[in-house]
């Protein structure tokens, strides 16, 4: 558990603490981490003496997405992907790994639990909506900026966690909301002032942790069925064909790259954000 890069894990009172630890980068999803949090959440799976698996983060983002910064994107993941020649083209074999690293949240027995500070953004809404639980703090900001110009996202959670009214909305539209909001509109569980917001989870945490791990797991197998039937993960997995398409066939595909490219990330993402300054999901 000492040689990860860029996590820290502690196991106390039942509870395994896994903490994205890259502050200094918002704790951007770069592939070291993502690698590292799906060992980290296998390894808790295992260990007998934990129940309950919590995520959270170091600094004062929980995440700020997928680390998209031009050494990490061009980047493929330890081992490289399938086949970059005959599958990267068409299949979208990124999202397609996003995808497959949430569902192992999903599939866990244990139920992992995920506590939101700051922003948490793009990939980092991801990894929060594909817990079992998402404790937030009410001043968080919670979004999908990347959305408005770039693609849709790589695991279509969205239908799964609000509203068909917000899933429009929000999707369509890439706004976030407080972390307030967002357990306002079911997004999340519950959401807590951020000075309580840590004895306030650890607090939910002890009581869930008295119960037995089989039970807690039954629980969890039996809802994630209901959802398996109703085509969660049907829908999940198609996700990654449309974000093929957007990244990659859409006629205004790549404007996002290109101003990234020429003018830098900022002013990408003023050409992206600005139109929507002053407006609040």
């Amino acid at each position: 558990m000492s040689d990860y890069e860029t996590i820290l894990c502690r196991t106390e009172a039942k509870i395994a603490r896994i903490t994205l630890n890259r502050p200094e980068k918002r704790n951007a999803l770069s592939y070291t981490l993502r690698g590292e949090l799906v060992a980290a959440l296998r390894a808790a799976e295992r260990d007998d003496s934990v129940s309950i698996i919590l995520i959270d983060a170091a600094g004062p983002a929980f995440c700020s997405g997928y680390d998209i910064t031009p050494d990490m994107s061009q980047r493929m993941p330890d081992g490289g992907w399938v086949s970059q020649k005959l599958f990267d083209g068409w299949t979208d074999q990124f999202a397609r790994s996003c995808v497959r690293d949430w569902l192992v949240i999903w599939d866990l027995l244990k139920p992992v639990v995920c506590k939101v500070q700051g922003a948490c953004l793009a990939g980092g809404t991801e990894l929060m909506s594909m817990c079992d639980i998402a404790f937030v703090a009410d001043d968080a900001q919670i979004g999908y900026p990347p959305m408005r110009a770039q693609t849709t996202p790589d695991t279509l959670y969205f239908p799964w966690k609000v509203s068909m009214a917000q899933a429009k909305y929000l999707q369509l539209s890439g706004n976030s909301v407080s972390g307030k909001r967002a357990a306002e509109m079911g997004w999340v569980a519950k959401s807590f002032p951020a000075a309580e917001l840590e004895a306030a989870t650890v607090r939910e945490l002890t009581a869930l942790s008295a119960i037995a791990p089989d039970l807690l797991a039954a629980n969890k197998q039996s809802l994630n069925q209901a959802y398996e039937i109703m085509g969660f993960r049907t829908a999940l997995q198609m996700g990654s064909q449309w974000h093929a398409l957007s990244a990659q066939m859409r006629p205004n595909a790549g404007e996002f790259t290109r101003i990234s490219r020429e003018k830098g990330l900022k002013e990408a993402f003023r050409w992206r954000d600005e139109p929507f300054a002053g407006i609040h999901g």
